[in-house]
């Protein structure tokens, strides 16, 4: 087995590992919109920590 091959063998199983971009209901979808939810968490989170104030009070609704 040469280089050439066992270099496109390996290409070939990431690409399978990753999910291409696509409108609906995608793998790659559900992984970009749970990243996005996790960083909201993780800003609400912040603003908490920094300013000791809890999300309802930052809407108005306390």
């Amino acid at each position: 087995m040469n280089s050439e091959t066992s270099t496109s063998s390996q290409s070939s199983q990431e690409s399978l590992n990753q999910p291409e971009p696509a409108f609906g209901w995608t793998p790659y979808a559900e992984q970009i919109n749970g990243r996005f939810a996790m960083i909201g968490f993780i800003g609400l989170l912040l603003l908490e920590l920094l300013t000791g104030q809890d999300l309802f009070t930052w809407l108005g609704l306390r």
